[in-house]
């Protein structure tokens, strides 16, 4: 009778350890779901964050949809990460740093915390002086920084054929990484990269990208923008 009551007690103290054992990655499990919920309620609530996308025809997505422009796959990254950014397009086919530098003040009305910059090309392709070029730039830069001066600041680099002679060529593309560094900007060299001078990812002008060419943009800009917004 002692051996049997032995057994029955030994039998339930295993049952009991067992049950536990099992509870305890339902536990786990539950506590994991709670703490993805509560990741989830935060990045709900927190505030949204307005991202501005200042170019020229190559951020407005000339010749397609505005859905297929660069910054709009931008902002379905965004999405699919559930960041708390809002991206607006604010490019502008034909523009040159001159124009910009005009443009700006208004656009500036509106809250900015991430201010991408995307001109010049234009310049280079009328062969602008890059002095003039640059000056607009800075000005460019130096209005959002006294409108705006916790925003996020991101340089988009240009270059240009050299039709215009190697040595403006060569200036040219200099200046954006002279932009970048004095201004302490997110710096993503050449937008076209991978895109300029490939026939098959560009319109028949041969200046303007493809949708596959702007998705090819996107994770340019995407590989700088990313850490940027995370920072």
């Amino acid at each position: 009778m002692y051996k049997n009551i032995i057994w029955f007690w030994s039998f339930l103290v295993l049952g009991l350890a067992g049950c536990n054992s099992e509870k305890g990655p339902a536990k786990q499990e539950n506590k994991e779901a709670g703490k993805v919920e509560q990741e989830e309620v935060a990045l709900k609530n927190e505030p949204m964050q307005t991202i501005l996308f200042f170019g020229n025809s190559l951020t407005a997505g000339y010749g397609l949809e505005p859905s297929q422009a660069f910054p709009a796959l931008i902002q379905q990254k965004i999405d699919s990460l559930q960041l708390p950014y809002k991206v607006i397009n604010a490019g502008l086919s034909g523009e040159t740093t001159a124009g910009g530098r005009n443009r700006i003040d208004w656009l500036l009305r509106q809250k900015v915390d991430v201010f991408v910059l995307e001109l010049g090309a234009n310049d280079g392709l009328r062969g602008i002086p890059v002095k003039e070029t640059s000056r607009n730039l800075q000005i460019i830069v130096d209005k959002v920084k006294a409108k705006y001066p916790e925003a996020k600041l991101v340089l988009l680099g240009m270059e240009i054929p050299p039709n215009m002679g190697g040595t403006y060529a060569e200036q040219f593309r200099v200046i954006f990484r002279q932009i970048a560094t004095k201004n302490n900007m997110a710096f993503v060299p050449f937008l076209l990269e991978g895109v300029g001078g490939m026939r098959e990812l560009n319109l028949p002008d041969g200046i303007h990208p493809t949708a596959a060419g702007h998705k090819i943009l996107a994770k340019n800009v995407w590989e700088v923008l990313e850490d940027v917004l995370k920072s």
